[in-house]
């Protein structure tokens, strides 16, 4: 994702929370911006971690250059040092998590630190969810989250509490641009960095006026001098009503729609403000403009980049977690799907329901269902399993359960403890396909769009909904990979309908696609003879839609959830996308707990 202004709750799509697996591919894996691996099985059920290589790589067309490309990428080293819990007593109480992304990862390391058993039990092959690793000629690179927001303390508080507070890192100074339909021409300009998911702190400043027209920045200032009503903090509210209805119609289509749209994959005026921007309703009133409500978060906001991430990519937050469990004696089972969840004896504990352990040969096949989603692939898991080996099902009995995983997995199972669960199942979130190109072209080493670019939904000549120019982002990717040589990371899932179609696309047309888009947004044409590597990650319903209401959704289900002793729910579909939501989340339920 192009760094974009902080967000006050979900982070960009380039941190997406973990769930189960996502990835659709078995090969090496922005949400566009953002939100992704995969490996052999170790003794039947046990995977690498996320940060491995993969075992097997997609072949990647080489240039004439690759040989000098290669040469620039031997022998790197990536180490973690980690400082794990001590391990667990043998007779302690045991906990088990399903799911292992990142969220069931920081669960099971707060179960391991208190002192229970820990069993880990993720449906994929790997660890990480939208955090992980795939390699695009020789290059080992972040395939989804590639960043965190900085808002809070909660990212880089763990990575200091596993050996990588000092490989933290902060994005070059470029910023963003906007790519925007003007009249009959579209037109590239920097977004204004005085905002807040698009919203301009001042919408008379000059880059605010370059955006929206001069009758548009007219039409936002008005928001300085019109009254607040009280009735602004009543009832629920999308965050395009709130914007349309203070700045005007101008502001919200070429400020706030490219960047919610490149990073939730959704419309603006389906999305509950109070979810993705918790306060801003409140400041509002505060301080009598939207204006001025944005400009004091802003204010108030930690000093430096509104992003980070770590040397070497996010993908190391993965392997990092999985080698701290490791060593704290929680039992981490890759490829073991849960095929169901029941009370247990006498209405304690819980009786999960393990698919057999044939159930691990499924997941190499997992690579000839691209179309399906997360759900889909979690059911053809357990019935290719159940097939497999019927009758030899396992359980485990536990005394505490966290369910990890995605909210329509995790609702279909937690109907087995409740059926009141089924009412709060989920939609799907949007699609997303990120397409990966490592190119020889020296015209970008002066990085002319910045650190990449946010597409607005109106615009008809570009499929993709954001362009991260990642080498001229990351300082260590650029050392890494070498004077001329660029990783650009193009994400699909657009909000109009043609362009929404590129994310069933095969692979050869959605490299096609990206050449041509990256060649509009970068204003440098790039060819198929300048590629030395690409790779295409797919998600299926990656991104959870903090659709108007969601709070109070959210509080429902946790309130169902308190009434089962021993029931925790995490993950990005209740804390909203992004690492810095999921992690903090995570930590602060499980601790609460578990005490």
């Amino acid at each position: 994702m192009p760094n974009v202004p902080e967000q006050p709750r979900s982070g960009s799509a380039d941190e997406v929370g973990a769930t189960s697996h996502g990835r659709v591919r078995q090969e090496p894996a922005d949400a566009g911006t953002p939100a992704e691996v995969s490996g052999q099985g170790v003794d039947g059920d046990h995977a690498p971690a996320a940060g491995q290589a993969p075992a097997k790589a997609r072949p990647t067309q080489v240039a004439s250059t690759a040989a000098a490309h290669a040469l620039r990428l031997l022998n790197r080293a990536r180490g973690t040092e980690a400082h794990p819990p001590a391990p667990s007593v043998p007779d302690a109480p045991l906990a088990v998590v399903v799911g292992g992304g990142i969220s069931g990862l920081v669960a099971a390391r707060e179960l391991a630190a208190s002192g229970h058993r820990v069993q880990l039990h993720e449906a994929g092959p790997v660890f990480g969810g939208c955090v992980g690793l795939h390699e695009v000629a020789g290059l080992a690179l972040d395939a989804g989250a590639e960043s965190f927001a900085t808002r809070s303390t909660a990212v880089a508080d763990l990575l200091g509490e596993l050996g990588l507070g000092d490989d933290i890192v902060t994005p070059e100074p470029g910023g963003a641009w906007l790519y925007l339909k003007r009249g009959a021409e579209n037109v590239v300009l920097p977004l204004p960095a005085t905002g807040i998911l698009g919203i301009p702190g001042d919408p008379w400043a000059e880059e605010v006026r370059r955006a929206v027209g001069r009758a548009g920045a007219l039409r936002a200032a008005a928001d300085l001098i019109t009254p607040v009503s009280k009735k602004i903090l009543e009832g629920d509210m999308s965050l395009g009503a709130l914007v349309r209805s203070r700045m005007g119609s101008a502001v919200l289509e070429n400020l706030v729609t490219p960047v919610v749209s490149g990073v939730h994959s959704a419309d603006p005026d389906t999305l509950d403000v109070d979810a993705i921007a918790p306060g801003l309703r409140a400041a509002v009133h505060k301080h009598g403009s939207l204006a001025r409500a944005v400009a004091a978060m802003r204010a108030a906001a930690p000093a430096g980049s509104a992003v980070a991430s770590v040397s070497g990519g996010m993908n190391r937050l993965a392997a990092a977690l999985v080698a701290d469990l490791k060593a704290a004696g929680v039992q981490l089972h890759a490829n073991s799907p849960v095929a169901g969840i029941a009370p247990g004896a006498g209405g304690t504990g819980f009786r999960i329901e393990l698919a057999p352990r044939a159930a691990a040969a499924s997941a190499a096949k997992d690579a000839k269902h691209e179309k399906e989603s997360r759900h889909e692939r979690h059911e053809r898991q357990a019935h290719e399993a159940g097939a497999a080996g019927a009758g030899q099902r396992r359980e485990v009995l536990a005394d505490r359960l966290v369910m990890a995983t995605g909210g329509e997995t995790a609702v279909d199972l937690l109907r087995g403890i409740d059926a009141g669960f089924a009412e709060h199942r989920p939609a799907p979130g949007a699609g997303i396909s990120l397409v990966t190109l490592v190119v020889d072209k020296p015209e970008l080493d002066d990085a002319p769009r910045g650190t990449g670019l946010l597409v607005a939904p109106t615009v008809d000549d570009v499929g993709a909904k954001a362009l991260t120019h990642a080498t001229a982002k990351w300082h260590w990717l650029g050392d890494e990979s070498g004077p001329g040589s660029h990783v650009l990371r193009l994400s699909y899932g657009r909000l109009n309908d043609v362009a929404s179609a590129l994310v069933n696309a095969d692979d050869s047309s959605l490299r096609n696609a990206a050449l041509k888009d990256a060649s509009v947004l970068l204003g440098i044409e790039i060819t198929a003879g300048d590629i030395l590597g690409f790779d295409v990650v797919r998600y299926s319903g990656a991104l959870p839609f903090a659709t108007t209401g969601h709070a109070k959704r959210v509080a429902l289900i946790r309130e169902l959830a308190a009434t089962h002793q021993g029931l925790d729910i995490v993950g990005a579909w209740l804390a909203g996308t992004g690492l810095a939501s999921v992690i903090a989340d995570t930590r602060k339920r499980l601790r609460i707990t578990v005490s």
